[in-house]
């Protein structure tokens, strides 16, 4: 028989063999998968820089909103009573009857007391007028300085009330403070004077004729706005 032999300086050759229902457990090679994370990182970054403008648009149209309302609230906070020459009082009418609340504060800077007579007249932007000719009386000590009186007033049925005006003939002089009416068909609507009336004028206020302005003269807190604005630019960025 012949014996074949390998000589020693010949290679060796090792072969791994593989079963067919098996999977190998070679792993995933390392470099397509970074290569993979890194496109990936790329593209996020991409789309982040893309949105930014968009974010900052938004961000930016929301507070330029809250600003123009905040400037309303405050135009509407700052405007002054005025008086006018002629009060037009043919325009009471005595259709149905409603009860109306008026509270009235004295301003601390107001003399001691008044015996001036003082009339008040409010009303809606339909026509509905409430006249009241005399609410003083210095025996019942009203209007005295750093007080608050409260009248039942009858009157026209009214809608929401946008103007007051507020009468005073008399030596003395007075100062009120604010003048807060509740309607049953109105919100409580407060009109800030902290001024002295002039004598034998009609003088308040008529926000009637601007719809965008409110009766009640309230401003929009700063803290709600800044709030806001802090809730929508998380969820945007």
């Amino acid at each position: 028989p012949v014996r074949l032999t390998t000589p020693h300086n010949s290679p060796r050759y090792t072969f791994a063999h593989f079963s067919a229902s098996k999977t190998p457990t070679t792993p995933f090679p390392r470099g397509p998968r970074q290569s993979y994370s890194l496109t990936h990182s790329q593209s996020m970054q991409q789309q982040k820089k893309m949105d930014a403008p968009l974010s900052s648009l938004l961000l930016f149209s929301v507070f330029v909103f809250f600003v123009s309302v905040c400037a309303a609230a405050e135009s509407t906070a700052t405007v002054q009573p005025h008086a006018i020459d002629s009060f037009n009082l043919s325009l009471i009418q005595n259709v149905g009857s409603c009860s109306y609340t008026v509270d009235i504060s004295t301003s601390c800077s107001s003399p001691v007391y008044t015996r001036d007579q003082i009339s008040i007249s409010f009303g809606d932007a339909y026509g509905n007028q409430i006249y009241a000719p005399r609410i003083d009386d210095p025996a019942s000590k009203a209007f005295e300085r750093c007080s608050s009186d409260t009248f039942q007033i009858s009157g026209p049925c009214a809608y929401q009330i946008c103007y007051v005006y507020l009468y005073r003939s008399g030596p003395d002089g007075w100062k009120p403070g604010t003048v807060k009416i509740y309607g049953y068909n109105s919100k409580a609507a407060t009109f800030n004077y902290n001024t002295y009336i002039p004598g034998d004028l009609w003088y308040g206020f008529n926000f009637c004729g601007n719809a965008a302005a409110s009766v009640s003269s309230r401003r929009i807190p700063g803290w709600f706005v800044f709030v806001i604005l802090w809730l929508f630019g998380s969820a945007v960025l």
